[in-house]
């Protein structure tokens, strides 16, 4: 990946920047350093996986966030749900997936003005509430999730926009954005909240919270490319924590501030944040990098362009794998948009250094770049009052940090290729319309949410795109080189988006049930659509195809080798499923093909 670089480096970084060839929609990645192995085609890989639309539940309304976060109680076979219209939760009976039905709404009126995330631990719901004045310090309500009872509550940080426990079930936290009212002139710190529940949720009180912000990090742990942005906004209250992830050690909690591109990590033992490393950029002029970045281009023209794409990503997650964690991030970008500040501008609008863009005129046109939303706040590298680099909003992407915040692997150009490859005609719509390329001069499909979840022993990341719709499934086992799996959507393009006919609108948020814990015994995402206000829920399935695998279980083991010793002997050609070489009869060649692919 390259970054920008100073004006006294203008040759190498004009040959760069100024890469302008045209790519149109492909069905094959170029290759570069940090492509997976499959090509994004909406077919054309060797998927391990596959998904299955069950069904979805009825409609709440059309554009009005009725549901958006979701938590899964395994003991009851029911899913808790935030309902941004009602301001309350809403239950629903999952014991058949095909189709969950609404039993009850939990008003949450008497903690602020509604629920804004929900979390399920030790048979609770933990729900983050926002208060009233938004700037105002939040609620965190416990509800025992059999008997829909509240028995707790407690203060924590402004905005408390995402909440989550710890593996351990000793903690739970919350994600604090603390933004500002539209003038800017009331702005609290971003902070995450931590909870302690070990004592019992029945027991909490107020001095189980510790709300923790930026103020007490110290300067050198704090990455110099992160700067406050706001008017007159210090950094400790310019930073707004959208989501956490937590290590499988419940040790350390990893912690996004999207509009900064920044990521913190907050040590749970001594509740102070360590390091907050800024996520660095996309060099959309790389190849298998490429964008379109213009919605009045006449088609689908996926190209290299000299834009930087700052990651910023919204939901994120942690696998580990060699007892390493790995941060997943579902890269969809944001800005500040208020009434004192609109972070926002086309790159129309403008002033190009002339040395760096020789082509500015050219670049400026909406045919484009002209069209591009990017951020004002960066990019006049030495400060003369034009732009020497241009840095949009989102990767639209997936991306793999280690702790440290370096970048593992990202996916490239692979969501737009494989969306423009599936639905051509729809290709970067809104969640709103179905109008080709409307989303493309901001931030493409905008990835939204992420969730992982294991498979017959392989891990798989199922990626939420908010826009186009639909879900991106890779096989991140091997989080250096992720493996593009398949993309499916349940969206219906033939019909208007505010019907009931469209199908699912807008994933905001996604859960992972395991075939162990799931009501149908089998692997299930479930999707919280915000625009349609529905759940869709599609079941996941390994495909097992390895020679020895007899009970199709994905894994060659001591119960295959069972049942090729209860078969051996002559059977006839094709009349048992333990003769592997199709010799009709089960024997000593079987047994060879079964144990050279043991495990």
């Amino acid at each position: 990946m390259h970054s920008p670089r100073m004006k006294n480096s203008r040759p190498t970084l004009m040959r760069l920047l100024t890469a302008t060839f045209a790519t149109t929609c492909v069905a094959t990645l170029a290759s570069h350093a940090l492509a997976g192995s499959c090509p994004p085609a909406a077919t054309g890989c060797d998927p391990t996986i596959t998904m299955t639309f069950l069904g979805r539940s009825i409609n709440l309304g059309y554009d009005v966030g009725a549901t958006e976060i979701s938590a899964f109680d395994p003991d009851s076979d029911r899913i808790f749900s935030v309902n941004g219209l009602s301001g309350g939760i809403d239950v629903w009976d999952f014991s058949s997936p095909s189709l969950p039905i609404r039993t009850h709404t939990i008003s949450l009126a008497p903690y602020g003005v509604g629920a804004t995330s929900v979390a399920f631990v030790n048979g609770y719901i933990a729900a983050a509430v926002e208060a009233t004045v938004r700037q105002d310090p939040g609620k965190v309500v416990f509800i025992k999730a059999n008997t829909l009872d509240i028995v707790a509550s407690v203060t924590v940080g402004a905005l408390p926009d995402m909440i989550c426990a710890t593996p351990d079930g000793t903690k739970v936290l919350t994600a604090n954005e603390g933004e500002p009212n539209a003038g800017y002139t009331v702005n609290p710190n971003g902070s995450v909240s931590v909870i302690d529940i070990a004592g019992g949720i029945p027991s909490v009180t107020q001095a189980n919270v510790a709300t923790i912000d930026f103020t007490g990090l110290a300067p050198s742990a704090i990455d110099p490319q992160i700067i406050a942005i706001g008017p007159a906004a210090s950094l400790a209250a310019d930073l707004e924590p959208e989501y956490i992830a937590i290590s499988a050690d419940s040790t350390k909690a990893f912690v996004t501030c999207q509009e900064s591109n920044a990521m913190a990590t907050l040590d749970l033992a001594t509740l102070q944040f360590t390091q907050l490393k800024w996520l660095g950029v996309k060099d959309h002029s790389v190849a298998g990098n490429a964008l379109d970045p213009s919605d009045a281009d006449g088609g689908n023209l996926i190209a290299n362009w000299p834009v930087f794409g700052m990651y910023q990503p919204d939901a994120i997650t942690v696998v580990t794998v060699g007892g390493e964690p790995y941060i997943l991030g579902a890269n969809e970008g944001d800005a500040r948009e208020y009434t004192a500040y609109v972070e926002a501008a086309r790159v129309s609008t403008l002033a190009l250094d002339p040395i760096v863009f020789p082509n500015a005129t050219a670049l400026k046109a909406n045919a484009a770049l002209g069209k591009l939303n990017v951020t004002k706040s960066r990019g006049d590298i030495d400060g003369d009052g034009d732009y020497d680099a241009l840095y949009s909003f989102g990767a639209r992407s997936m991306a793999v940090w280690r702790p440290d915040g370096s970048l593992v692997w990202d996916s490239g150009e692979q969501f737009e290729q494989v969306t423009a490859a599936v639905s051509p005609t729809r290709f970067n719509a809104s969640n709103t319309n179905n109008t080709r390329d409307n989303r493309s001069d901001d931030k493409g499909p905008e990835p939204e949410a992420i969730t992982t979840g294991v498979i017959s022993g392989r891990t798989y990341a199922f990626v939420g795109l908010e826009r186009i719709g639909g879900i991106m499934a890779y096989d991140v086992s091997n989080p250096s080189a992720p493996e593009y799996q398949l993309y499916v959507n349940s969206r219906d393009f033939s019909a208007a988006t505010n019907t009931t006919a469209a199908g699912d609108l807008g994933p905001e948020g996604a859960i992972f049930i395991p075939a162990a814990s799931s009501p149908n015994g089998r692997n299930l995402v479930v999707v919280s659509n915000e625009i349609s206000g529905t759940l869709s829920v599609w079941a996941v399935d390994p495909i097992c195809d390895t020679p020895g695998d007899l009970n199709a279980d994905c894994v060659v083991d001591a119960s295959d080798l069972a049942d090729l010793l209860g078969a051996w002997g002559v059977c006839g050609k094709g009349a048992c499923t333990s003769d592997i070489d199709g010799d009709g009869e089960v024997g000593a060649g079987d047994l060879a093909i079964l144990l050279s692919n043991w495990g």
